[in-house]
């Protein structure tokens, strides 16, 4: 039913308030609703908030977004991790109606007696309406009253009705007085309910009437690296690989893993991603290239998991020992990252689960247990479990399992392939994992239907793969990253992995060195999360065959040591300007967030400028955010030629106004400019293909 005052549109609001909204401790984001009267009379709204221990906070004003519009809303900062609550609430605003009404009739002498009066006994009601947890203790014995601004000083009463002493009140008090001075000229006493100080206090002190409130919201606010961080994906067999020129091959193991960790972290990553590190099956086993002939020393994908070495609970005997794993993770939290690893809930036909448990299967017409295709694609490897089969029986082995890898310091998990799995299993695993830990995350790698990718990320997942790879012409980036920073960012938080090692898109297999650029550049800094998988640094870009976007030698099937230390020294390496990417993420706080992120226009369609913006502290004089932190990048697409264009700012957007001049500094290339609304930008890919600049105020 709706309230005297309607409250309708409330955001964020996913699927009704059944799921709660998402946010991260310190993230900003907006509360908004729509709110209305009958009539002409003036409305206002606000926010309460419940913190997670049940303690309600103050009101905290809303603003109409524009005249008209009846569309309200404010920013909110959760400084802590919990379930928070939100509602809005709205009322009759007497104070705003008679103002408006008062500024129309008392210049032109209309009832100005009359309308000085009704105000004064509104202004009378307000101060009678403040709480007594409002008023700041006053010190006695000091001669106080109020005066014509505002400021009243402290002689136990206020205004001689008997009321308790408060400047709160006090204040109200002495814009009644100035209303009803009739001494004063009309204008004079209609100008103390005009004055900036008389609108701040009944910011903060509301005179409200009709006061309707809606039904409260969760919004769950999870630790930062669940919207914040820089994921670097790397095969531990092939690091320490030894590979001869006979085809005997040798894997790296954990230890060999862990010396490749130190120049991952100087790139400024946060979290290293590890496929799985599971016993292979034999059975099937695929070889190089994906063939169905492997050589007696192809290793096999590590997604067909389990052998008679163990199953999703065991690691692969070539890699270590549970002991030697947990050394590995204690190093990477040494270096100041964390370790992700791989939930694929899928078997080669040697898993233990294959003999223990042949229910959790689909059994063929022919006795024979299904083995994955998405034909004409064929995994003959893998079998996918069925979940509609002793659902109890899984959940517990899976809880199980990734509670295992939780007590061994796991506290993020890339989960594979959720969407050939139900929601419903996920949606109670994750609420299982969160009653007892809530700081473990699980990633969706789920490249589907836009309508499981989204149910997904509401029932739990904090982070979700995206169409990113895909997404490589103007208009493409353009609508689909601000569909991630708007539409859908109270509930899908993306991570933008510019390749995996299943997608090596054609864009960079014939863009060269400047592709990957643009790619990484568009990631870094459009997404607070993004994600590389290794050999993105050393420009890997040849396709198994034309048109496949599949890599030749891919690592999934082989061992592929690589020469990281020659690469950069010759200059081949990408890995410097991927750490001054991250490193300038750290340094800017308005690129570790997602709902902030604005596009600009550009006349050239081959340009793309978008900006993000922490702004700076509120100023109660000028009722304005300072500046703050600006980033703005400025991305030529094309990685085959040099493009000239025009870029016309939303200055308001940036937090300047339409007129303003100020400085831009140039991360990559260490050079300043000054700018205004409109610029001219050149940007050779091969030279420099994008501007990434910091904002700054023109010197005078």
């Amino acid at each position: 039913m709706i309230g005297r005052i309607p409250i309708t549109d409330i955001s964020p609001v996913v699927d009704c308030g059944q799921r709660p909204a998402k946010a991260v401790a310190g993230e900003t984001f907006e509360v908004s609703a729509t709110v209305f009267r009958e009539g002409h009379d003036a409305v206002a709204a606000g926010v309460v908030l419940t913190s997670p221990d049940g303690q309600r906070g103050r009101l905290r004003p809303m603003r109409e977004l524009g005249p008209g519009t009846d569309r309200w809303a404010t920013e909110v900062c959760l400084p802590a991790e919990g379930d928070w609550l939100y509602r809005v609430e709205a009322w009759s605003d007497p104070i705003s109606t008679w103002l408006h009404d008062a500024e129309i009739k008392i210049p032109r002498g209309m009832d100005v007696d009359l309308m000085c009066e009704e105000g004064a006994r509104l202004f009378e009601r307000a101060a009678k309406a403040v709480r007594a947890a409002d008023c700041p203790s006053v010190p006695t014995g000091q001669n106080g009253g109020a005066n014509a601004t505002g400021r009243a000083g402290g002689n136990g009463r206020a205004g001689g009705n008997g009321e308790p002493s408060c400047g709160h009140r006090a204040a109200l008090l002495s814009v009644a007085a100035t209303l009803r001075d009739d001494n004063l000229d009309p204008r004079a006493r209609l100008s103390i309910a005009q004055l900036p100080d008389t609108a701040a206090l009944l910011e903060a002190h509301p005179f409200r009437e009709l006061v309707t409130r809606s039904k409260s919201f969760k919004i769950r606010v999870d630790r930062r690296r669940a919207l914040y961080g820089s994921w670097y994906e790397f095969f531990p067999r092939s690091e320490g690989a030894v590979v001869s020129a006979g085809g005997m091959s040798k894997s790296g193991t954990f230890q060999t893993a862990a010396k490749r960790l130190p120049a991952i972290a100087k790139m400024g990553f946060d979290v290293v991603y590890l496929p799985p590190v599971h016993p292979i099956g034999t059975t099937f086993r695929k070889g190089r290239n994906n063939t169905l002939s492997p050589e007696p020393d192809d290793p096999g994908s590590p997604w067909a998991i389990g052998s008679e070495d163990g199953g999703h609970d065991a690691i692969h005997p070539d890699l270590g020992t549970i002991e030697d794993f947990d050394e590995f993770v204690t190093r990477t939290r040494e270096l100041g990252m964390e370790v992700a690893i791989d939930l694929a809930l899928q078997c080669s036909p040697d898993h233990p689960w294959v003999k223990e448990h042949p229910e959790w299967f689909t059994i063929r017409a022919d006795g024979s247990i299904a083995y994955a295709e998405n034909p004409p694609k064929k995994y003959q490897d893998i079998y996918p479990l069925n979940f509609d089969r002793d659902p109890e029986g899984i959940y517990a082995e899976v809880r199980r399992v990734v509670r295992h890898w939780m007590d061994h310091g796991v506290r993020i998990f890339r989960v594979d392939n959720p969407h050939t799995k139900p929601v419903n299993f996920w949606e109670r695993l994750l609420a299982d994992i969160h009653t007892t830990d809530p700081d473990v995350l699980f990633l969706s790698e789920a490249f589907t239907r836009p309508a499981m990718m989204r149910a997904l990320a509401k029932v739990g997942f904090h982070q979700s793969y995206t169409y990113y790879t895909w997404k490589n012409s103007k208009y493409d980036v353009e609508t689909y990253l601000s569909e991630l920073a708007r539409e859908t960012s109270a509930y899908l938080r993306p991570n933008l992995f510019v390749n995996t090692p299943d997608i090596l898109h054609e864009y960079l297999q014939h863009g060269g060195m400047p592709a990957f650029k643009i790619r990484a550049v568009l990631a870094a800094l459009a997404s607070p999360t993004w994600g590389v998988y290794s050999g993105y640094e050393l420009g890997e870009n040849i396709p198994v065959r034309p048109g496949s976007e599949e890599y030749l030698d891919s690592e999934k099937y082989q061992y592929k040591p690589r020469d990281w230390m020659t690469a950069e020294r010759e200059g081949h390496s990408l890995a410097p300007f991927i750490t001054h990417l991250n490193l300038f993420r750290r340094a800017h706080p308005a690129l570790q967030e997602l709902r902030n992120l604005r596009f600009h226009r550009v006349d050239q369609p081959d340009i793309v400028c978008f900006s993000k913006r922490l702004p700076g502290a509120y100023d109660p004089a000028t009722r304005r955010h300072g500046l703050g932190d600006v980033v703005l990048a400025v991305v030529n697409l094309d990685p085959h030629h040099t493009h000239e264009a025009t870029v016309d700012l939303d200055l308001p957007a940036l937090g300047l106004d339409w007129n303003a001049e100020f400085v831009v500094d140039d991360e990559l290339s260490g050079e300043s400019y000054r700018w205004r609304q409109s610029n001219y930008v050149r940007l050779d890919p091969h030279i420099q293909p994008a501007h990434i600049l910091t904002v700054r105020a023109a010197p005078r």
